[in-house]
C-alpha cells in the first residue's frame, strides 16, 4: 500500500524557502571564512611590505672587526628590514675609498684626523668609543717584555703599524714621548696585521689596541702600558652624504651610541666615548 502526501501551495512555498535557507547557511559560512582569510593575507602582506628595508655598507677600522660582527648581528635582529655589510681596513685605506667615491653608507675610523680628511663627504661625526694601546707578545710572554723601553732591545723582533695608520701614529707618539727608538722588522697596513704577526710567531712583540689583544687572548699576552705613557684612540662614526639609505644609515650610527650598542662595545673592551 502506498501513501501519497499532498501539500497545499502554501506549504510547498514554505518547504522551498526552508530548503533554500538550509543551503545558503554553509555557503555564507564559506564566503565569510574566505573573506577573513583574504583579509588576513592582505594584512600580513601589507605589514611585510611596510617594513623598512635597507642594505647598508659600513666602512670600519680594522680594530672593529670582531665587535662589529657581534654588533651587526644584534642590529639586524632588532631591525629585521636592515642588512649590514662591513668592509674592514686601515682607516687611511677607508678614507681613500671614500675620496674615490666608493659606494657606502657609514664610515667609522680609529682616529678623528682620518675622519676630518673626508668631512666634506660625511655628516657630523659622533665618537662612539675609545681605546688604548698595549704591547702584544707571544703566549706566555717568552721574552719577558715588561714595558715600552724593552721594545728598544735589538734582539727583539718588533712589528708596528705603518706611520699613516692610526695605530701607527699612536705608537710613534708614545714611543717618541718616552724617547724610545724602535727598529721594527716590518710596518703593517693595519693593526690586525700587527696582531697576526705576533700570533704567528713572526714577531716577538707589537703595539696593538687593547681590544685586539683581548680578541686573541688565547694566542697572545697583553702587557699594559701606563696611562701617562699611553695614547687614547677615538672612534668617530658618520654617515656618508652620498648614501642612498640616509635614514637607515643615520639610525645605525645613532644605535652605536645607544645603551645596547655601547654595551656590546664595552663588553669587547672598548671604553666609553
Amino acid at each position: 500500500m502506498s501513501l501519497t502526501l499532498t501539500l497545499t501551495p502554501a506549504r510547498r512555498r514554505a518547504a522551498a524557502a526552508a530548503l533554500t535557507a538550509a543551503l545558503l547557511v554553509p555557503l555564507a559560512a564559506c564566503s565569510s571564512d574566505d573573506t577573513k582569510k583574504d583579509t588576513a593575507g592582505s594584512t600580513a602582506s601589507g605589514s611585510a611590505s611596510a617594513a623598512p628595508e635597507a642594505n647598508l655598507t659600513v666602512l670600519a677600522a680594522a680594530s672593529l672587526t670582531d665587535v662589529f660582527k657581534t654588533a651587526g648581528a644584534a642590529y639586524e635582529k632588532s631591525h629585521p628590514g636592515t642588512r649590514l655589510t662591513f668592509s674592514f681596513a686601515g682607516s687611511q685605506e677607508l678614507v681613500a675609498q671614500v675620496s674615490q667615491g666608493s659606494p657606502a653608507d657609514v664610515l667609522v675610523t680609529a682616529d678623528t684626523k682620518s675622519m676630518d680628511k673626508v668631512k666634506a663627504d660625511t655628516s657630523a661625526p659622533t665618537v662612539i668609543a675609545k681605546n688604548r694601546l698595549v704591547i702584544a707578545t707571544g703566549e706566555g710572554n717568552p721574552h719577558k717584555v715588561a714595558a715600552l723601553k724593552d721594545l728598544a732591545d735589538t734582539k727583539l723582533k718588533v712589528v708596528l703599524a705603518a706611520p699613516e695608520v692610526p695605530a701607527g701614529k699612536y705608537s710613534k707618539k708614545i714611543l717618541d714621548a718616552q724617547k724610545i727608538i724602535v727598529k721594527p722588522v716590518s710596518q703593517e697596513p693595519n693593526v690586525r696585521a700587527v696582531l697576526s704577526k705576533v700570533e704567528l710567531g713572526e714577531a716577538d712583540a707589537g703595539l696593538v689596541y687593547k681590544t685586539d689583544a683581548e680578541s686573541a687572548k688565547d694566542k697572545v699576552d697583553a702587557v699594559e702600558i701606563p696611562d701617562d705613557q699611553n695614547a687614547v684612540a677615538s672612534y668617530p662614526a658618520a654617515t656618508l652624504k652620498d648614501s642612498k639609505n640616509a635614514e637607515a644609515a643615520t639610525a645605525f650610527v645613532a644605535w652605536l651610541s645607544s645603551p645596547e650598542g655601547q654595551k656590546i662595545l664595552q663588553d669587547a673592551g672598548f671604553q666609553k666615548p
